[in-house]
């Protein structure tokens, strides 16, 4: 009787967990090295990402980097919060599109707020690879006098995976202005 209803249980919960092509998780933590090169300014620092899967097809993220302008004083927080869709397409090949709420702050400067969008594909290659591409749109709000344009971008990533739980990770997005920022670190999927 027990097992029985451990069992119906465990089917009742079936429609719950998130659904993801063979090799993607879409629940994972991730701590990060985090370097920006922005019309020749360069900073670097560090960040944290992470990403926890939710009924079928859905999940929420966030991420968080602090960097220090090189040569200066001067720190720079960036986040995001937000939520995506994945439906996979393929055996191994999801579809992506993610929105998010996003703050940028120059301690003791200017700060904005904002959105960005962003659709793609990630990809698995058997259990000890993945490769991901997003195109994506971001604008702040104008604050202080001062109005950033919103930009196009991309972002390209992959993930060598170390074992079922462990791998190494690496980013880099880039907008048609040449602006680049790179992440790279050890990520912990579940």
């Amino acid at each position: 009787m027990k097992n029985s209803l451990i069992a119906l249980a465990l089917a009742a919960a079936l429609p719950f967990t998130a659904s993801a092509a063979e090799n993607l998780s879409y629940n994972y933590a991730e701590a990060d090295y985090a370097k920006t090169d922005v019309d020749g300014i360069k900073a670097d620092g560090w960040g944290v990402k992470g990403s926890y899967g939710f009924l079928p097809n859905f999940h929420a993220f966030g991420e968080y980097s602090r960097q220090e302008v090189d040569h200066t004083n001067i720190k720079v927080d960036q986040w995001k919060v937000g939520a995506g869709y994945n439906v996979e397409i393929a055996p191994s090949t999801d579809f992506v599109a993610r929105v998010a709420y996003q703050k940028f702050d120059r301690k003791h400067g200017l700060d904005f707020n904002g959105y960005s969008a962003e659709a793609g594909i990630r990809t698995a290659f058997g259990a000890h690879a993945e490769v991901y591409g997003l195109v994506g749109y971001e604008d702040y709000s104008k604050k202080h006098g001062v109005d950033i344009d919103g930009q196009w971008y991309g972002r390209l990533g992959g993930q060598v995976k170390l074992n079922q739980n462990w791998g190494l990770n690496g980013e880099l997005k880039m907008n048609r202005h040449g602006d680049k920022e790179y992440t790279v670190g050890p990520r912990f999927s579940w």
